[in-house]
């Protein structure tokens, strides 16, 4: 219950520093704020979040954001003192109508912090509703022994999930799944517009050494930020059934071709073993078998205990019959130096 704000580690969210340095948003406050602020973000509601109502006989229609602001209103601030015990209800009694009525006294500050975002995301009913889980989350870990509002400490988990989701969802490939990416995802085109102002060139060393972080992670968060994202199917040209842009990624598995090419070599290779193997004696045979061609091979010591012969006399003959495999293989075989070239 006494955590101080939002666990980024455990929770894959941003932290309170990069909570508080996000990309053309504005600035946090932090959670020991005064008591004015503590105020004006309990009593918050601006005219601008809170629609005027409609008269009953308007068939004016109203879209769903509307609509949820609308129904905000029957969701009155409450008191300090009336917090306070609702906490503590919840606290220590695990009373979950105090939880529930804390949450519901709260969410006009979770459309209040929403939409500061609007330019970042279309639907702002998503963002108010990532932030209510957020709110959720405060009003588990909250303490009220603490001191603080609940709107104080709640604005940072708010705003942790809002920032969270719009990482996961902006792109079609997800950014920021690192500490520094994250950090880089918020901070990077405002580090550049300050070296800019101060009179520096926005070199990525330069970025990296400000924001503590590695030239290459600025490097590829300003390849994956300069250009949309763009589908592997999307075609190349304007041609209908033309090439895709998925076409020229190059994969990681070998080629049909490939494949076949060394499955026909693996067949002539075994081939010419066989035949080699003719002429071989039974103890050139044996090893042949167990340590060239087995997998895993024998060890020398369980040949030679086989064999009759020390393991220095195994590792003898089995270099002296490689040896001739290779050359009987270089005669053989078209292009055997390609695929297999000598060992000095």
């Amino acid at each position: 219950m006494n955590e101080a704000g939002p666990h980024p580690d455990g929770d894959g969210l941003p932290s309170a520093a990069e909570i508080s340095s996000e990309s053309d948003g504005p600035d946090t406050t932090a959670v020991e704020a005064t008591q004015s602020e503590e105020s004006a973000l309990v009593a918050a509601e601006p005219a601008e979040v809170l629609p005027a109502e409609k008269s009953p006989g308007s068939l004016e229609p109203t879209d769903s954001l509307t609509r949820y602001m609308a129904e905000l209103r029957q969701y009155a601030p409450i008191s300090r003192e009336e917090e306070h015990e609702l906490a503590l209800r919840w606290v220590q009694d695990g009373d979950p109508d105090a939880a529930r009525q804390l949450v519901l006294s709260n969410l006009r500050l979770v459309v209040k912090i929403a939409f500061e975002y609007r330019r970042a995301w279309a639907n702002t009913l998503d963002l108010i509703q990532e932030g209510n889980v957020g709110l959720a989350q405060a009003v588990q870990r909250f303490d009220p022994f603490q001191g603080t509002r609940l709107a104080s400490y709640a604005a940072y988990w708010i705003r942790a999930y809002i920032l969270k989701y719009l990482i996961d969802n902006i792109r079609l490939v997800r950014l920021g799944k690192s500490r520094a990416q994250r950090k880089l995802f918020f901070r990077l085109n405002k580090e550049k517009r300050e070296l800019e102002r101060q009179g520096f060139k926005p070199a990525p060393k330069l970025i990296a050494e400000r924001l503590d972080v590695s030239e290459e992670d600025v490097i590829e968060m300003e390849q994956r930020l300069s250009g949309s994202d763009l589908s592997l199917d999307a075609p190349v040209g304007d041609e209908d059934g033309g090439a895709s842009f998925g076409d020229f990624v190059v994969s990681d598995e070998e080629s049909a071709e490939g494949h076949l090419a060394d499955s026909d070599l693996r067949r002539v290779f075994l081939e010419q073993v066989r035949d080699f193997a003719e002429n071989l004696g039974e103890r050139e045979k044996r090893i042949m078998s167990e340590r060239v061609l087995a997998d895993p091979p024998a060890t020398l010591q369980e040949l030679g205990d086989e064999l009759g012969v020390t393991r220095e006399r195994v590792r003898q003959l089995e270099k002296k019959l490689v040896d001739d495999l290779r050359e009987y293989l270089r005669e053989n075989v078209v292009d055997f130096e390609y695929y297999a070239p000598s060992v000095d």
